[in-house]
């Protein structure tokens, strides 16, 4: 009995096929990006792949984190539904989590959150449904400062700047992620880590709105005075790292080469 329940943890978590052909196209991409000349057909397919490949990673990371605190907290349906193999088909909406976010990338460069995993956050402490809750930005947080770091560590614009520059904006997106993640609205992460905190009429009254959480938060990214402050903040965190933000510009163009 000692030692089954680390064992059994050991086979929960494990990394799907699907997810590891993902990583391994956003490694195939780097370096095809890394090899290519700046400009060059070459240079934008790989920079493409590694930036569209590397975004799918950080949304099964994103949603693997709010299933595995679940997890971790008691909720063991996580584990049957496939949540923790990181499999982005066992996610409870692949178009909401996947296909749309790349089509966002593809026309604004926005880093939009995916569709959320099943959880039974309810069954929980106010404390335990804020950290199931904040688990998903703080990987793209997480994500997106450890990218920054290493382009202001290892980065030179010089060599093998097509790489850096796509490297940049999938950072870019990580915080733009991370930043509409952690708005207070209903349906989206940030309005979980608010909710444990009001009256039971208020969240009774805001779960309406829950199903229309993506569409509120289009309303708003098309406002152009929000859109315009949306931005400012983004660039300012992103800017905090030292990273030019025209490499982010750089690799933006190079992903959206149609454009």
């Amino acid at each position: 009995m000692t030692y089954s329940f680390p064992r059994k943890r050991s086979r929960a978590v494990r990394p799907s096929p699907v997810f590891l052909a993902v990583v391994a196209v956003t490694i195939a991409g780097g370096v095809l990006a890394w090899l290519s000349e700046p400009d060059s057909n070459l240079a934008k397919l790989g920079v493409f792949v590694l930036v569209v490949a590397g975004w799918v990673v950080t949304l099964c990371l994103h949603e693997f984190a709010h299933a595995y605190t679940a997890w971790r907290a008691g909720d063991q349906d996580v584990e049957m539904r496939g949540y923790l193999t990181l499999n982005p088909l066992k996610y409870s909406h692949p178009l909401l989590s996947i296909v749309l976010p790349m089509v966002f990338i593809a026309l604004g460069g926005i880093g939009l959150p995916g569709g959320a995993v099943y959880v039974h956050s309810h069954n929980f402490s106010p404390r335990i449904q804020r950290l199931i809750s904040f688990a998903g930005p703080a990987v793209n947080l997480v994500c997106g400062v450890l990218l920054l770091v290493l382009i202001q560590v290892f980065a030179d614009p010089v060599a093998h700047p097509a790489f850096w520059y796509g490297l940049s904006f999938l950072a870019f997106l990580q915080i733009t992620a991370f930043v509409l993640n952690i708005l207070p609205i209903p349906g989206l992460d940030g309005y979980g880590i608010l909710e444990p905190s009001l009256s039971y009429q208020t969240r009774r009254t805001l779960d309406q709105f829950k199903p229309f959480g993506m569409l509120i938060l289009f309303a708003l990214i098309f406002t152009p005075q929000l859109n315009r402050a949306f931005f400012d903040v983004v660039y300012w965190l992103f800017e905090l790292s030292g990273v030019p933000a025209g490499w982010s510009g750089a690799g933006s163009r190079l992903t959206r080469f149609w454009t």
